[in-house]
């Protein structure tokens, strides 16, 4: 199990660094959520993933699962989530201004 998460979460960083290249705005936000989405399997991959354990250690339990991969993970969530919510807003303001969300022309490179 831990292989495939390993190559979903390897898919996904592969993806989204993909996206992170293109010229066009919306795709560069999309590229960072994706590569939020590949750094949150591979947390949780590395935490291993045991099932039917209980997270917290009492009398008579051996076998547990670790609770910090988990909280690790959902703050990660609300950070990207913040994240992304601002790049959105900021992408809208940059095409309302400029009526174009292509990275060159952002820049200003263009000859005009």
């Amino acid at each position: 199990m831990e292989i495939l998460m390993c190559i979903l979460g390897g898919a996904l960083f592969a993806a989204g660094i993909y996206l992170l290249l293109q010229r066009q705005l919306l795709r560069i936000i999309l590229g960072t959520a994706l590569v939020s989405h590949g750094a949150h399997l591979l947390i949780l991959t590395m935490g291993k993933l045991n099932r039917g354990a209980p997270p917290v250690l009492s009398e008579g339990i051996q076998h547990y699962t670790d609770p910090l991969p988990q909280a690790l993970i959902l703050t990660s969530i609300v950070i990207s989530f913040g994240v992304t919510s601002f790049l959105l807003v900021l992408a809208y303001r940059a095409y309302q201004k400029n009526n174009t969300d292509m990275m060159d022309q952002l820049r200003g490179t263009e000859d005009e």
